[in-house]
């Protein structure tokens, strides 16, 4: 019997950047928020079932009329038996993922990157093509 295989591709339409920061997420938020003038508010838990566990991750939400900022915690909050308990495994080395739709374009990425690696909270700072991220459907709303 023949066998199909749905393969989806998704087109991420956003700019992601990895922090790397010993900070709890409250803190990074307000340290964000003062940085980059923003208003980051805590937002209900994401929460992924999955066959062998659950993740469940802290998100912060940021938005107006022309862009959204989010601000996830990479790893799950919930101790979990997964083998890989992160939001983005392909760049499980970061604590942090922000995620800006409807940016400025790179200019304005380059400056983000250049404010968010400034603050003492932060210790590195990257940014990340999210076309290239194996489990990128994670991080679509």
């Amino acid at each position: 019997m023949k066998t199909l295989t749905l393969e989806v591709e998704y087109d991420c339409d956003f700019d992601l950047f990895g922090l790397v920061s010993s900070s709890r997420e409250h803190k990074l938020a307000w340290a964000l928020n003062h940085t980059l003038g923003l208003r980051l508010i805590k937002q209900q838990d994401l929460i992924y079932p999955l066959n062998q566990g659950r993740l469940v991750i802290s998100n912060y939400l940021y938005a107006n009329e022309v862009s959204t900022l989010r601000l996830f915690r990479n790893r799950s909050l919930d101790p979990s038996t997964l083998k890989k308990p992160y939001l983005a495994p392909d760049i499980k080395e970061y604590d942090y993922l922000v995620q800006i739709c409807n940016g400025m374009g790179r200019l304005a990425s380059e400056l983000i990157v250049e404010r968010l690696t400034t603050l003492p909270d932060v210790q590195y700072a990257c940014q990340f093509d999210p076309n290239e991220l194996k489990f990128k459907e994670n991080l679509l709303f």
